[in-house]
């Protein structure tokens, strides 16, 4: 098959990282001799034909800024009637050849579908979760965690001028390594996530202990997923659904609130709560993005070279290498037991 002209779009939240992948796939495709096109706000662009040539002065250091200068939006191709087939349309009308989905779960996976409906479709995993499967690291996720661990060590100061427990909540619906990574980097007291069941009396014990030994403060880091055994059915979450079925967390009274209120309420020590929210996704990529996301653009236009269609860039120990979206999308990648046993040794 003779490319000529590939097409790329970002879908799902925005993650730090997503503009350097449009450079790379950018700099590096025309530099190969290919026409590059940006489809704007993900999937919706291509239902609703909306694109634009890009050419390398385009994507001139755009790798430093956050977001994503095609936008982004949660349209799900497979909630439209006949969706797949007005993408397959769409894109050959559009003489695209090969079509570079970037984004989280839900992306690849009606990039999978779309694949399978016939068209050329590779992959490049976006998520500040870290919880696509098939790879190592997403980028996003590294920009997301230096967030959590640089507020945790400006929250420090005022937790500890006040004697009181702040507890900080953090993304993460299904998947806790954001909580994980950023709460060890950031030097707090307890950690709580969706995969590991904690009952409030367990929290309080830890925090009770602390405060006893004479430390009269305390940081908690939760996952807004967090499973917290005898709070679930205190969490306010809008009723709505996004296209791809999720709830909408932490639009109503969120884990945080809740267990501010039962830690003050179990231990009688002041108790506060913060919600980093899109804090966390927003603002410049660290380098470690920029790098990644540079080299799974430049990898993905390597992949189409080869024909390895149904595929995504992933990275493997130090090396980028293509995988299957199959194994991508097939479950979520959730943090082991043995890594929660990791940060536990640091509680209290």
């Amino acid at each position: 098959m003779s490319i000529k002209r590939i097409g790329i779009l970002t879908g799902g939240g925005d993650a730090p990282g997503l503009n350097a992948v449009i450079r790379a796939v950018t700099v590096k495709g025309i530099k190969s001799g290919y026409e590059i096109i940006g489809f704007e706000e993900g999937w919706r662009g291509l239902l609703e034909k909306k694109f634009r040539r890009l050419t390398i002065d385009d994507v001139e250091d755009i790798h430093i800024k956050g977001g994503t200068i095609l936008f982004s939006s949660r349209t799900n191709v497979d909630k439209i009637k006949n969706g797949f087939n007005i993408a397959r349309k769409n894109l050959k009308e559009a003489g695209v050849d090969v079509l570079v989905a970037a984004g989280g779960e839900d992306t690849l996976g009606v990039a999978l579908k779309l694949h399978k409906a016939g068209a050329n479709v590779v992959g490049v995993p976006k998520t500040i979760d870290n919880d696509v499967n098939a790879t190592d690291y997403t980028f996003g996720f590294d920009t997301a965690i230096n967030r959590i661990s640089g507020f945790l060590d400006m929250l420090r100061t005022t937790t500890q001028s006040h004697n009181r427990i702040m507890v900080v909540e953090v993304m993460g619906r299904h998947a806790g390594w954001m909580a994980l990574h950023g709460g060890i980097a950031g030097g707090a007291h307890m950690i709580l996530i969706p995969e590991v069941q904690v009952g409030i009396r367990e929290i309080c014990d830890v925090i009770s202990k602390r405060f006893e030994s004479g430390k009269r403060w305390a940081l908690v880091v939760v996952s807004e997923g967090a499973a917290i055994t005898e709070l679930m059915k205190d969490v306010a979450h809008s009723s709505q659904l996004d296209d791809f079925g999720h709830v909408q967390l932490g639009t109503g009274k969120g884990i945080g609130d809740v267990l501010a209120n039962a830690i003050e309420y179990e231990t009688g020590y002041e108790t506060r709560s913060i919600v980093l929210g899109h804090l966390q996704r927003g603002g410049t990529p660290t380098a470690f993005d920029r790098v990644l996301g540079t080299r799974f653009g430049v990898h993905v236009i390597e992949m189409i070279e080869k024909g390895e269609f149904g595929k995504m860039a992933s990275l493997q120990g130090s090396e980028v290498k293509a995988a299957s979206l199959e194994d991508a999308v097939g479950e979520l990648k959730t943090v082991a037991a043995h890594r929660y046993e990791t940060a536990r040794l640091f509680f209290g």
